[in-house]
């Protein structure tokens, strides 16, 4: 029995009051884990196809630009890059999914971004060097979304354990240590209960 529990009928009606909630609240949590399991799941598969493909893109558009730069003067493509050529903005927002707070990054730039991310005059560049800069400039919104899927998976990650750790002390300790008080309970008020039946037929014997 559990420690400043009287036997009585009202801790024992309150205890079972308790063990309901506290098997609710774990089917609850154990629902809740499941879900936030099976999404993790799903964002862990786009993370690994994300990277995989930013991955690709950055090592292509890495190849280009050496080969640029193996032709080109180095002070010509650091001066391509000294200045910004478009305006670019990232907003944060907020979503909420199973009570957990991710970002949502979105990527705003102008219509001619993607078409023509540097303004540059085509005659003194080369092909290596546009494809290096078409490559880069597709590769941003890509790594907006894999930064986002990434945090998005750390947090769940984070959510999933502390569900987790909440599950098993409800599961394990919680709701074995209030059954078995409501047994000794039980058990303590039955043989209360005999103690009295036995009493009384004394003193009825007693009486006669």
């Amino acid at each position: 029995m559990a420690k400043n529990v009287n036997p009585t009928r009202m801790a024992l009606s309150r205890l079972k009051k308790q063990l309901a909630t506290a098997v609710r609240g774990h089917k609850l949590l154990k629902d809740k884990q499941d879900e936030l399991v099976r999404r993790f799941i799903e964002l862990v598969r786009k993370n690994a196809a994300l990277r995989k493909e930013v991955e690709e893109k950055l090592t292509t558009a890495f190849s280009s630009f050496a080969l640029a730069s193996a032709t080109l003067n180095e002070s010509y493509i650091e001066e391509l890059m000294t200045l910004p050529s478009n305006d670019m903005t990232v907003e944060v927002i907020e979503k909420n999914i199973m009570s957990v707070i991710v970002p949502v990054m979105n990527f705003d730039y102008e219509e001619d971004f993607m078409a023509q991310p540097f303004n540059y005059g085509y005659l003194n560049s080369n092909i290596e060097l546009d494809d290096a800069f078409d490559n880069l400039a597709t590769i941003l919104p890509l790594m907006l979304e894999l930064a986002e899927v990434e945090k998005t998976c750390q947090l769940l990650a984070e959510e999933i354990e502390k569900t987790r750790r909440r599950v098993n002390a409800l599961e394990y300790m919680t709701i074995p240590e209030l059954e078995t008080t409501i047994v000794a309970i039980r058990n303590k008020l039955e043989e209360n209960e005999r103690s009295n039946i036995t009493r009384l037929i004394k003193v009825k014997k007693m009486t006669q």
